[in-house]
Formats: C-alpha cells, sequence, structure tokens
C-alpha cells in the first residue's frame, strides 16, 4: 500500500465559509456550483441560527485538483452565480496555506510555551513569524525555536510610537494573525482595526465575569467554585469581544489566590492553543459578538 502524499492531499483541499440570510437552496446552489467544477465535498458542517428568519453558516471542505492556480477565479465565478443570489458573505481558502503568526507577550510564558511546542510537534497548522514582547524576558524562551523576537518597550505616554513599531514588525513579518499571549496592554482602537476579527487574546478569566485585572483575586474573593480562561477576538470594548474559546476547572475554599493562578496557567495554555488552531483551520465564523465554531 502506497504513502499517502500529504503534501499533495493539502493542495487540493479547500475550504468555503458561508455567512447569509436563512433561506432555501444555500446548500443545494453551493453543492452544485463545486460539482459542476470538479470538486469533492469531504465535509460540510452547517448552522442556523434561527430556523424561522435568522442566519445561515456553512463551513465546507473540498478537494479541487489545481485549486491553487484557481482559487481567485473560484471566487470570482461564485460572487456571480451564487453569491449575488443568496445575499452570501463567503471565503474560500486553500488547506495548504499555513498562516503566519505574531504573537505579542509580557513576562509571563506559558501560553507562549504551549504555542511553540504545539508548532513545533505539528499540531498547530500554521507558523510563528514572530514574536514581540514589551519586556525583553522572554527572548531566551523563544531563541531555541529559530523564531524572530523583538522588544518593543511600551511608554505610558507614548503608546502609538510604540505600536507603529509593532505594527511594521508585522507587516515586515508578513504576518496574517495576531495572538497576544498574556500581552499586558490594552491595545488601541487604532491597532484592533486593520486586524478586525484577526487578533486574538487569552483572558485568565471565564468571562465575562471578572474582567480586568487580577481576576483570580477576584474570583478568590467571592468563593468562586469554578475558574477558567477565555480566548476571544479583540475589539475596542476591554474583553467583550467575540469569544472563541473557554475552559473550566474546580477550586474550592483550599485553594489560595497563587494556587488558583498556577491551576488558571494550565486552562489557559490550552484555550488559547486551542482558539488559534481553529482560526487558523478556517473553523471560525463571527455572528455580530458572538461566533459559530466548526470543531
Amino acid at each position: 500500500m502506497m504513502p499517502i502524499d500529504n503534501s499533495a492531499a493539502r493542495a487540493r483541499r479547500g475550504r468555503l465559509l458561508v455567512s447569509c440570510p436563512d433561506q432555501p437552496g444555500i446548500v443545494a446552489a453551493v453543492s452544485r456550483f463545486l460539482f459542476e467544477r470538479g470538486a469533492n465535498i469531504v465535509q460540510s458542517q452547517q448552522h442556523t441560527t434561527d430556523p424561522s428568519g435568522g442566519r445561515f453558516f456553512l463551513r465546507v471542505e473540498f478537494d479541487l485538483e489545481g485549486l491553487s492556480d484557481n482559487i481567485a477565479p473560484l471566487g470570482s465565478e461564485f460572487v456571480r452565480e451564487v453569491a449575488g443570489r443568496y445575499g452570501i458573505v463567503f471565503r474560500f481558502a486553500s488547506a495548504a496555506y499555513r498562516q503566519r503568526l505574531g504573537v505579542f507577550v509580557s513576562k509571563e510564558d506559558h501560553a507562549l510555551q504551549e504555542l511553540l511546542w504545539q508548532q513545533r510537534s505539528g499540531d498547530l497548522p500554521a507558523d510563528i513569524a514572530i514574536v514581540i514582547g514589551n519586556h525583553p524576558q522572554l527572548e531566551n524562551v523563544v531563541a531555541p525555536f529559530g523564531i524572530p523576537f523583538r522588544h518593543v518597550p511600551v511608554a505610558k505616554d507614548d503608546k502609538p510610537a510604540a505600536e507603529a513599531t509593532q505594527l511594521k514588525l508585522l507587516r515586515d513579518a508578513q504576518v496574517d494573525t495576531v495572538v497576544l499571549a498574556r500581552y499586558m496592554q490594552i491595545v488601541t482602537s487604532e491597532f484592533i482595526t486593520p486586524w478586525a476579527n484577526r487578533l486574538i487574546n487569552i483572558h485568565h478569566s471565564f468571562l465575562p465575569a471578572f474582567i480586568g485585572a487580577n481576576p483570580y483575586a477576584q474570583a478568590h474573593e467571592r468563593g468562586v467554585k469554578l475558574i477558567g480562561a477565555t480566548a476571544h477576538y479583540v475589539t475596542t470594548e476591554l474583553d467583550a469581544g467575540p469569544i472563541i474559546e473557554q475552559d473550566v476547572h474546580r477550586v474550592d475554599h483550599r485553594h489560595t489566590v497563587e494556587e488558583m493562578r498556577r491551576i488558571g496557567r494550565q486552562v489557559e495554555r490550552v484555550v488559547l492553543a486551542r482558539a488559534v488552531s481553529w482560526h487558523v483551520q478556517d473553523r471560525v465564523l463571527v455572528d455580530g459578538n458572538k461566533t459559530v465554531v466548526f470543531t
């Protein structure tokens, strides 16, 4: 039995993400469009927010020979033949393309370490192109992985200058998605806007509870029985962007704040890596301030 050429298989594999008002005939029209071009649908997932008039979301994976050379014309044809008829917002993507990530850090390394390990092991189907820190401490963590680390200090009275430098570094590194891996700075709206739905943060709390700083201290004071972490897209409203993934861990009155932090770090690293992996595999569709995640 001959081994499967995964690179060749990935070159044929495409993804189509669809969002539109719910109405009859969408799945049939999309399937017919792909069939008529010789594509073979290998996976299809759909969701309707309200069958009586909500929005419809669809994620299709398909195989098509010569996809990499024809993905742009495919999109143009889809606009003419399907999207215009149903009011579809859509995106075609190639599974062969590995997104380039820019990771922002401060002093804590656990979320960064998880991303680095998962990239090295092949569990994260993306490439970390650059790590940017507002402190220099984590350069030694990044160095063994051969990834550029850039120290960009952020002065309280001149944050725009730091962000201008960061944005240039991201452009030069051809970054597709930015990940805030416990980056302990509030980014400005001017930074956020060009990265809408491509800027992912890990918050050390089960949002919407305990927003802002020191959530574990807040949780301990309230005597909570569950602590957690939330990965979400960043918007101009603090800690209020569309949630991609969450998880929790049970605690009780015996746990100190520091013990909660230690447990929380384990949850944070898993939640962030999971959210980033789903994002780069085109499994997340944004619906207002919510997400539809096809796992």
